[in-house]
């Protein structure tokens, strides 16, 4: 009864989820196929995509109608010879990443053979074991040709009988004789293809600062250039270190925000325009974009007198500097705040802040020490009061007075 539960959760769809839609997640540029639970949607058309190592994708004709899901290991035509990847979409959704990869021939539209069987995986494991060593090798030739240019990753064929060299380089690279190099000795059939410090990352993969997995590395397959530009809308500090990412390059999500910000920044007045009332002037300081909150200072080069108004409000009183006119203050209401000098963070807290919260401790520490005990006074054991009153303290010294005054005449008998 258990098993039919749990086969009942896995094939169909919980929450909105199908598990026939998500795939495997250890594969890269994984796509979230929606329409995997409709029915007769792997009918529509013969196209599949398949995976292959990292972040290189094909796009494949179904021509035997082979019954294909996500997840299933197949032999592919390839040139020459075949290769084994990995579905990972199928239905009417590959249409549109055939429109994102750009692929207008139909020539580059190849057919799937078969399942992959069991002696074609043994032929791709024997493949896939020696492309550790064949890069290491690799780079070493490439040193002694002395290229300037560095082999990131090799990718054997599913049958062996192809290499694919992913190399990065700044310049122009001459690698004719790397190549007859390269097939002399590993005896394959060698290609060799350029990429960038981000398609690197993505194929080596790791954790971004965000504490997620990088995005070149999940569904990114498609980069847009980044300029600094974008992290001057957004008001984020020009540190190379914080927006750097695994690649040595300026993030890719300074991109993901910056519409967002730039929409909402037409609706601030300019940095420039000074704000004129009764009292005095006020340039601007800063701004809290997404809120649409202005801040004004009357120094334009240290904060003094700040005052925090709206985007709207500031562009009123524009309108009456504008016409002649000069408001009270800043804020709508007239209120003024108390003026202020510059801040300064170093006289902001008191140096001796950590030490009342010692003393504090300790008094504490000595009230729930001082509860259990007993005092002993004129030969009675008393029990001594944690919190005592004035009056007690007054009581405790009257009857001290009189026996120091019974003591004195004896004394002076």
């Amino acid at each position: 009864m258990d098993k039919m539960k749990e086969y009942d959760i896995m094939t169909g769809c919980d929450r909105g989820l199908c598990k026939a839609a998500i795939g495997r997640q250890d594969r890269q540029l994984n796509t979230y196929d929606w329409l995997a639970d409709v029915p007769g949607n792997a009918d529509t058309t013969d196209l599949v995509e398949v995976q292959f190592k990292h972040t290189r994708k094909g796009y494949y004709h179904n021509v035997n109608n082979l019954p294909l899901k996500k997840g299933d290991i197949v032999a592919v035509e390839a040139n020459p010879g075949h290769d084994i990847g990995v579905v990972t979409l199928t239905g009417r959704l590959v249409k549109l990443q055939l429109k994102k990869a750009n692929l207008k021939s139909a020539d580059d539209i190849k057919r799937i053979y078969r399942i992959a069987r069991q002696i074609d995986m043994d032929k791709f494991r024997e493949a896939k074991a020696r492309e550790h060593e064949t890069m290491i090798e690799s780079r070493e030739i490439a040193k002694g040709l002395g290229l300037q240019m560095k082999i990131g990753d090799v990718e054997y064929q599913g049958d062996g009988n192809k290499a694919i060299f992913y190399y990065i380089a700044d310049e122009r690279v001459d690698f004719r004789q790397l190549i007859k190099d390269l097939a002399a000795a590993f005896h394959v059939r060698i290609e060799m293809k350029q990429i960038g410090a981000r398609q690197e990352a993505g194929r080596i993969g790791g954790t971004g600062p965000c504490g997620r997995e990088l995005c070149c590395a999940t569904w990114m397959k498609n980069f847009v250039s980044v300029s600094t530009g974008a992290a001057r809308y957004q008001d984020i500090s020009l540190n190379p270190q914080k927006l750097a990412g695994m690649c040595a390059k300026l993030k890719c999500c300074l991109n993901y925000e910056v519409d967002d910000y730039m929409e909402a920044g037409k609706k601030l007045p300019s940095k420039e325009v000074i704000l004129q009332t009764q009292d005095s002037d006020y340039y601007f300081f800063k701004s809290d974009i997404l809120a649409g909150l202005v801040t004004y200072s009357t120094d334009k080069n240290i904060a003094a007198n700040l005052e925090v108004i709206t985007a709207e409000r500031a562009k009123e009183i524009i309108e009456m500097n504008r016409q002649g006119e000069k408001p009270e203050s800043l804020q709508e209401d007239g209120f003024m705040q108390e003026p202020t000098g510059p801040i300064d963070l170093a006289t902001q807290e008191s140096i001796n802040r950590f030490d009342k919260a010692k003393k504090k401790k300790r008094k504490q520490n000595r009230k729930t020490q001082g509860g259990g005990e007993q005092h002993q006074a004129n030969g009675r054991q008393q029990p001594d009061t944690q919190h005592p009153t004035h009056q007690q303290r007054q009581g405790k010294y009257q009857d001290r007075k009189p026996r120091r005054e019974n003591k004195r005449p004896d004394a002076k008998e």
